[in-house]
């Protein structure tokens, strides 16, 4: 179970639970391999709804790799995350959110 105020969201990967975290090195790795612009730009792509797929799976990659997971997003591409693309897409917005929020306005909920 991931803590919310640390930022944790929890992602079910081919059945398996794990914590994603944005930590610092995680942010820095996810703004190097975005294809364009900056964590600012993700953001506003989020907001508006117009992100990408590729977006999403850098989320999820930079997520699990600040909660300790040591794949590629190569190791993915087969992998089946319960819920689908929109449980993905929703745990990358929640994750992204919960990076950027004050620790004061975090309510747990995904």
């Amino acid at each position: 179970m991931g803590n919310p105020w640390r930022g944790d969201v929890v992602l079910v990967v081919d059945g398996q639970s794990h914590v994603m975290r944005l930590t610092l090195g995680a942010l820095a790795e996810l703004e190097t391999g975005l294809a364009s612009g900056s964590l600012v730009d993700l953001v506003q792509r989020f907001e508006s709804g117009g992100f990408s797929t590729r977006d999403v799976l850098a989320l999820i990659v930079a997520g699990l790799r600040g909660g300790g997971w040591t794949g590629r997003a190569s190791d993915l591409l087969s992998s089946e995350i319960d819920g689908g693309p929109m449980a993905a897409a929703r745990a990358a917005a929640a994750l992204l959110a919960r990076a950027f929020m004050l620790p004061e306005s975090r309510d747990g909920g995904v």
